[in-house]
């Protein structure tokens, strides 16, 4: 259920057209909670429908033209009270946990070129959530709750890059040759 809320999230933070909103999720919350644009697309209709949100008078008539939204007062509170409610860690789901412990049962096979190529994708995305967070909050300018909690967001994706990649580090380190027999 939090794609609806991550839609109201953004909408909140700026009403939107779904083109527009669909460009901003994906450089911001897309980076910690994906979706297609037809998922994003999907789910205007259902918060539209539900009465969470509407889409903002048109001067012009609206035929061709792209629908802005807005969220609603009951969009609003379906978003505080979700804020409100306990929901447990969800548990990691990653295939190359579950190909890691494949090739511990058939060989490692070409297991060290997959780690490689993920390690210099956790890099890149590390770079891009550094150069975030240097344009976007530099030392000295997280004074408000809302640029804290934002700024947060941005450092768990600092911090999970960074475990990523010294975990991936130290799988290559200990990779067993690829003839080697597979174990238990």
């Amino acid at each position: 259920m939090s794609l609806p809320h991550a839609i109201l999230t953004a909408l909140l933070e700026k009403p939107s057209s779904g083109l527009a909103l669909t460009r901003r999720f994906d450089k911001s919350i897309g980076y910690f909670w994906s979706a297609t644009h037809q998922q994003i697309y999907r789910e205007l209709g259902k918060l539209e429908e539900g009465g969470l949100i509407r889409a903002l008078p048109s001067p012009q008539p609206t035929r061709g033209q792209k629908k802005e939204y807005e969220v609603l007062p009951a969009g609003r509170a379906e978003l505080a009270a979700w804020v409100d409610r306990a929901e447990d860690p969800k548990p990691i789901r990653d295939p190359l946990l579950l190909r890691m412990r494949a090739a511990a049962v058939v060989g490692p096979g070409g297991l060290g070129v997959e780690l490689s190529r993920h390690l210099a994708l956790h890099q890149a995305q590390l770079k891009e959530y550094e150069e975030i967070e240097e344009r976007d909050f530099p030392a000295g300018a997280r004074d408000g709750a809302q640029d804290r909690l934002r700024h947060l967001v941005l450092r768990g994706g600092i911090e999970l890059e960074t475990f990523w990649i010294g975990w991936i580090e130290e799988a290559l380190a200990g990779m067993p040759e690829a003839d080697s027999e597979p174990g238990a």
